[in-house]
């Protein structure tokens, strides 16, 4: 089963061409429910404390079967963050996590490393927003990206030093090579075709692929 997870975050775009599965687990995480409800989307469930999801709403999604879990205001957890653990309880065998960026540095970055929770759980997860999309690449996986000509994927290490990156398709090939935390020489590459491979030996990497404003109509998506 996948899950569709989406976050309230104030950037929230649907990346064009997304191709819905009709046994996906549509989960939102309080007014995430909102931006589900703009795509046309329907939620199985709803989680957070809702306190951003108004009576109206609410009262459509109640009427519609919807299953609430209310959690505390007062929590150690985010909203996305128990969504993520509802997706691992239901038996989510991948995730797609949309709303998860813009708005507050802080909620950004936090909900980007709950990418670092769905490896965990054992889960491979997606934030997906526009024409945007990041993933972890963990040590000894080789990570496949699907795309156009000109589309840009970013390396980042984080935890420590990414050593043994080997890459294909991209126009600034790395063979073998580390990248080290905290410096920048793997932002901004480029895909040379519309593929592109990434092996890593050990260490994680943030992969950050970002698709060309001009490609979006004939881009594949490899959301299937």
């Amino acid at each position: 089963m996948r899950a569709r997870i989406v976050a309230n975050g104030p950037k929230a775009i649907l990346p064009p061409d997304f191709i819905i599965r009709p046994d996906d687990c549509i989960i939102a995480a309080d007014g995430g429910s909102l931006h589900a409800l703009s795509w046309g989307w329907m939620p199985h469930v709803v989680i957070g404390d809702m306190d951003s999801l108004p009576s109206r709403e609410r009262a459509r999604l109640e009427a519609a079967g919807c299953r609430f879990v209310q959690v505390p205001a007062e929590k150690d957890e985010t909203d996305l963050e128990l969504a993520i653990r509802l997706a691992a309880k239901e038996g989510a065998q991948e995730l797609l996590i949309f709303g998860a960026l813009g708005g507050r540095t802080d909620h950004y970055l936090a909900n980007v490393m709950l990418l670092a929770l769905a490896a965990q759980l054992g889960i491979p997860a997606r934030i997906l927003d526009g024409l945007e999309e990041i993933r972890l690449i963990a040590g000894g996986e080789d990570a496949d990206f699907a795309g156009a000509a000109n589309d840009t994927l970013s390396l980042i290490p984080v935890g420590g030093d990414a050593r043994g990156i080997t890459t294909e398709g991209l126009g600034y090939p790395l063979r073998g090579e580390t990248l080290y935390f905290g410096l920048a020489r793997g932002i901004s590459n480029v895909f040379t075709t519309p593929h592109a491979c990434v092996k890593l030996e050990e260490g994680t990497l943030l992969a950050v692929h970002i698709r060309q404003e001009k490609d979006k109509e004939d881009a594949v998506w490899g959301i299937l």
